[in-house]
């Protein structure tokens, strides 16, 4: 499965750029099935759950091709089947989100319930029932849910929780129905604005995107765009927090400091300097750090993706932090991974307390998921000795060249299949 040697790297210095989100353009690959016209989509990232969702296109008779490894070409011309493969939706949570699309265009699907991180329960029961309210006939039998409608109509929706996936499996099936759909309590993470841009541009009537209510006039038809993806917000937390943990320099390139907001001030309040430019950020770790309190929540609230992230820096930050979870109840699977690269941690439900230590020592450790392997490989760096990280296709999953960036700034890291 491949892991990754990393050795202590002292302080990182450089310039990175910052790849296109990761979790905006799932969707909008998925919201390609909406059009039978040509679609281009810039700065994507070549990640696993990249490569599944093209895989997943092509299978259902769509048409795929890239152009210069960052834009993505989609045709969904000719859909041969409504049946979402298996095998594809068992490899990734967001499979679920061609769901809208195809009972949009299709007026049926059958899918599988998906597949992801093992990181807590996320139910699909909010997408279905966004979906039923527009006018689909929902069944579930033997693991997969089969949706159909004669045509969907606008209606009013309000989420119980304001799910992401929920939000936009809904918003692409309402941009062909008939009527007004108004969604409430949605999400409004960015990511949500930048499907919104992504469907305006195909012609979909949206307003409200970013907002707690999000308003939707059907079209009959959608058509051909091009669309640049945003950049990735939680790769950028976590270069900033690679700057912080080994006390270097490092500033990122093509980022919205707007979507940085919770994890710059969290940083700041743990004794980091943020330089904020039009350029880009600078960020500059503190010799002395001031240990913190973090709750994650849903957007603006700070991200649970860098929880994680967060909690490595945490444990050589001097006093006792604390970090409460509460958007996901297994997002500590990290945490007896760090406790043998000697961190001092203690779990009480949904909180960990982190006793800072003077140092990290490199150890063999697993990735259990995506974030946790990113906080791994950051432990890594400021670790005495060496760190061996298994299971690094976790890591493969969400950031792009992640090791050839970290190494650009100095890291001793070494990929080994």
């Amino acid at each position: 499965m491949g892991k990754f040697v990393i050795e202590n790297s002292g302080a990182l210095h450089g310039n990175v750029r910052i790849s296109g989100s990761k979790n905006a353009v799932l969707p909008i690959i998925a919201a390609t099935l909406l059009t039978d016209e040509a679609c281009q989509i810039h700065d994507v990232p070549k990640l696993t759950d990249v490569l599944i969702m093209q895989e997943l296109i092509e299978d259902l008779g769509g048409k795929t091709s890239w152009e210069n490894n960052e834009a993505l070409n989609i045709q969904a011309a000719s859909i041969s089947k409504t049946q979402v493969s298996y095998e594809l939706c068992t490899k990734m949570r967001a499979s679920f989100l061609v769901a809208g699309p195809l009972l949009a265009r299709m007026k049926e699907v059958k899918i599988s319930l998906p597949g992801g991180c093992p990181i807590g329960s996320r139910p699909v029961d909010l997408h279905l029932k966004g979906l039923a309210a527009l006018g689909a006939e929902i069944s579930q039998e033997h693991g997969y849910i089969h949706a159909k409608a004669d045509k969907l109509v606008g209606a009013n929706i309000y989420l119980d929780f304001p799910s992401v996936g929920a939000t936009e499996n809904i918003m692409m099936a309402a941009v062909l129905a008939e009527g007004q759909t108004t969604i409430q309590n949605c999400a409004v993470e960015p990511e949500i604005v930048d499907l919104s841009n992504f469907l305006t541009s195909m012609g979909a009537k949206i307003r409200g995107s970013g907002t707690d209510t999000i308003r939707i006039t059907g079209v009959d038809k959608l058509k051909g765009t091009n669309h640049t993806i945003i950049p990735d917000r939680i790769e950028a937390g976590t270069f900033m927090i690679a700057a912080a943990i080994t006390g270097g320099e490092v500033f990122l390139e093509n980022v919205v400091i707007d979507h940085l907001k919770p994890a710059i001030a969290k940083l700041r309040e743990a004794g980091v300097e943020i330089e904020e430019g039009e350029a880009g950020l600078n960020i500059k770790g503190a010799t002395q750090r001031q240990p913190i309190d973090i709750k994650t929540l849903p957007y603006p609230g700070f991200p649970t993706d860098m929880q994680a992230q967060f909690l490595s820096l945490l444990t050589v930050t001097p006093g006792t932090n604390l970090v409460t979870e509460t958007v996901f109840e297994n997002r500590f699977m990290h945490v007896p991974e760090l406790i043998r690269m000697g961190a001092d941690i203690k779990i009480d439900s949904r909180s960990a307390i982190i006793e800072g230590v003077a140092q990290l020592t490199g150890t063999q450790v697993k990735a259990s998921d995506l974030r946790a392997g990113a906080a791994l490989m950051l432990a890594a760096l400021a670790a005495t000795g060496t760190t061996e990280i298994h299971d690094i296709y976790h890591v493969d999953r969400g950031y792009h060249h992640f090791d050839q960036k970290l190494r650009s700034l100095g890291a001793k890291i070494t990929r080994v299949e």
